[in-house]
């Protein structure tokens, strides 16, 4: 929301949710600690990068405890720089615990991923493990 801050995008949903501002404060914080964000929490969107943007898209994701954070193309308008720290920040997102379905068609995007299932007309068309990921 370009008018909201950094701190206000995130607690967004938790309006939504009702959440007491005490709990709803304590969540936006921990949110903004997991993407690296705690020096642009009064910034706007137009005095934040591409990469910081996502950033706080992947944290308002966080904020209400999803079981699965859906991801696509989380990358797509991203130079391959800053594309790179998003996948690691979702790397590390999932090596604490969170499960991510990132969405993509570049297959070296893909590489990056534990699991890749290929989808193709609507129907899975390969199903595999493909390593452990690392930081």
């Amino acid at each position: 929301m370009p008018r909201l801050n950094v701190y206000e995008n995130i607690e967004l949903p938790l309006i939504y949710m009702g959440l007491d501002s005490k709990e709803s404060k304590k969540r936006v914080m921990e949110a903004i600690e997991k993407v690296g964000l705690e020096t642009h929490i009064n910034h706007k969107p137009s005095e934040l990068s591409g990469g910081q943007m996502q950033r706080v898209a992947i944290a308002r994701a966080l904020v209400s405890n999803p079981s699965i954070l859906l991801a696509d193309e989380p990358t797509g308008a991203l130079d391959s720089k800053t594309g790179s720290e998003i996948l690691k920040l979702l790397q590390k997102l999932n090596n604490a615990g969170h499960t991510i379905v990132l969405i993509t068609h570049d297959k070296d995007i893909a590489k990056e991923a534990r699991r890749i299932i290929s989808i193709k007309d609507g129907i899975i068309t390969s199903d595999n493990i493909a390593k452990e990921v690392s930081l």
